[in-house]
């Protein structure tokens, strides 16, 4: 799917839905048969695209953007249905469990997860069919240049009982050469262990993209922009990030005040030295793309602005309030991206503070834009994201995993606001329940060439379904949907706007 830029007579439409939010009797979805029920759905309502957000380990606050390895794939995903088909785990060792049906007890899964994956691995060693074992040895060949690292990185967070390598013995927070070689050796069984979880998620994801794709829906994937500061990027690539001589971020990225946050956004996590990376070829960067690009057709680049700029806050900093804008890589990096592939699969996360520099480097390029209905009503008819001024190469979104759902949204706001939506939805009024309804009808029938809403506005929930708050450390990334929730019925209003709209 090359969408740089989409072809001018390309219409089509997709919803937004995370992995983790699937209905499973296992406490989180997954990349088996709930994930192909979805599909199903998506195909059968006229949807080209499933959107999903990144599929990496979760570090801090179990955030799909705060991960342990920019490469690696979650394990909690693995779905124990395709083990139990795998004759890796039996149908007794998967019952028993009870979980929250519309939240994810992330600690509760973790636990009876790692519990099954042990099993699965156990079972693997002892009566592996050949041609799993020939699949697993194949995998960890390919996959190498950051499988074995990551596979070291984990089992040290194990066999040291310390998650920050920042606080291991500096033998190893510092790599060194002899230290790095013994812990190989004494931690072959585990590190083969964790390189069997990664074949595992690899296949799963693998096997739900083909899937998907013989039904004629493609995936969105999502790459965060940074990595986290206790990855296993920074441990072994420290050259690659600006850091002090004790491995520490000396600035960390983040966005001023804005629309989310008075305060502005406090990442933390580090910057890049993108001279170094210069230097490198931007191997690493090319690395990572073709990694992702093996579970997922398109990538959504996550922060664009930082390829041209980034905000660099000081790593002492309480607040995203105190910074500098520093440049990016800029079109040096997409062309030697573009050199490697032959394309750029691309969606461009253009929100926020967005520049001229930004907007150019996005144009020269002729990537795809995103633009969000929720932001659009300040009574400004030049409004960027009122559907009346949408390019055609763009993602059009009712709202996206960082806003409320739209019926919340509404509820919220101020009734001067009401208006302002009112007037840009060419409404007299609208009540609460017909706000989601409407704006995903305007996002269908503009000129946007994609078309996406999350699946919360699709069945029209509130606020006690959002997925994430901006700034907000805790609680996010735990809603997910009931099997109820998926029922044909309500797919059927989507299906006729999705053909009325040119879209099918």
């Amino acid at each position: 799917m090359d969408i740089s830029p989409f072809p001018e007579d390309y219409r089509g439409s997709g919803l937004l839905l995370h992995v983790t939010s699937l209905p499973t009797r296992y406490g989180i979805g997954d990349f088996g048969p709930a994930a192909l029920t979805w599909i199903d759905r998506l195909a059968a309502s006229g949807q080209k695209v499933w959107q999903v957000l990144p599929l990496g380990p979760m570090g801090a606050g179990n955030s799909p953007y705060q991960l342990v390895s920019t490469f690696a794939g979650n394990e909690f995903l693995i779905s124990p249905d395709d083990l139990i088909k795998d004759g890796l785990l039996l149908p007794s060792e998967c019952e028993g469990c009870s979980f929250p049906a519309e939240q994810v007890d992330y600690e509760a899964v973790k636990r009876f997860k790692n519990e099954l994956h042990e099993q699965a691995w156990q079972r693997f060693l002892t009566s592996a069919p050949a041609g799993l074992r020939d699949a697993f040895e194949r995998f960890c060949r390919d996959e190498a240049g950051w499988l074995d690292e990551y596979a070291l990185f984990v089992s040290l967070q194990q066999w040291l009982g310390r998650e920050s390598f920042l606080e291991w013995p500096d033998v190893f927070a510092k790599r060194d050469p002899g230290a790095l070689a013994d812990a190989r050796r004494e931690l072959a069984e585990r590190t083969d262990r964790v390189r069997f979880g990664q074949f595992l998620v690899f296949r799963q994801m693998t096997q739900m993209r083909t899937y998907a794709n013989s039904k004629g829906v493609q995936l969105i994937g999502d790459m965060p922009c940074f990595a986290a500061p206790n990855s296993c990027d920074v441990w072994a690539n420290p050259e690659f990030f600006l850091l002090d001589p004790y491995f520490r971020p000396t600035v960390v990225a983040g966005v001023p005040p804005d629309y989310f946050s008075p305060d502005g956004q406090l990442w933390g996590n580090p910057i890049y030295h993108w001279e170094a990376m210069r230097e490198d070829g931007y191997r690493w960067w090319i690395r990572r793309f073709r990694t992702l690009l093996q579970s997922v057709d398109v990538v959504r680049l996550d922060h664009f602005r930082a390829f041209a700029a980034a905000w660099h806050i000081p790593a002492t900093a309480e607040t995203a309030m105190v910074g500098e804008w520093l440049p990016g890589p800029g079109a040096e990096f997409f062309e030697t991206i573009r050199q490697g592939f032959g394309g750029l699969p691309f969606l461009a996360e253009d929100l926020g503070m967005i520049t001229p520099d930004v907007t150019a480097l996005k144009d020269q390029f002729q990537l795809t834009g995103m633009r969000v209905l929720q932001f659009a009503f300040d009574g400004d008819a030049d409004n960027p994201f009122l559907p009346q001024n949408f390019d055609h190469n763009t993602v059009a979104y009712t709202a996206t995993h960082d806003n409320n759902t739209t019926r919340g949204w509404y509820e919220e706001m101020s009734q001067k606001h009401r208006n302002l939506v009112w007037r840009g939805l060419n409404q007299a009024e609208l009540k609460a329940t017909a706000v989601a309804p409407e704006m995903i009808r305007h996002v269908w029938a503009s000129n946007a060439a994609l078309a996406v809403t999350p699946f919360q506005d699709v069945i029209n929930l509130g606020a006690e379904s959002r997925m994430n708050t901006p700034g907000k450390a805790e609680g996010n990334w735990g809603w997910r949907c009931t099997a109820e929730m998926l029922e044909p019925a309500n797919f059927v209003r989507l299906r006729a706007l999705t053909s009325a709209t040119g879209r099918c």
